[in-house]
């Protein structure tokens, strides 16, 4: 088989990522792993190295919800006239 017809399996997908088979399992039930490029077999997806290119895992440190348009700093406090 040739490297650009190579499918990862759970095993593959979890090495990739640094995570347990268990956990990579729990994330595709959970709609966090990108979807299967092939779902023939019931209960064994598999997906293409390239769809991992350029995917950002959200958790393990990637927080979505701070990557929105940067706020600006607060003005310096005036000085109290005494």
């Amino acid at each position: 088989m040739a490297d650009d017809q190579q499918l990862w399996g759970y095993r593959e997908v979890a090495a990739h990522l640094g995570i347990s088979v268990g956990a990579a399992r729990s994330r595709k039930s959970r709609g966090i792993l990108p979807a299967p490029d092939d779902d023939s077999v019931p209960d064994r997806p598999f997906w293409k190295p390239a769809t991992f290119q350029g995917w950002k895992p959200v958790g393990r440190g990637f927080r979505s919800d701070l990557h929105g348009p940067p706020t600006p700093p607060a003005p310096p406090a005036a000085p109290e006239a005494s």
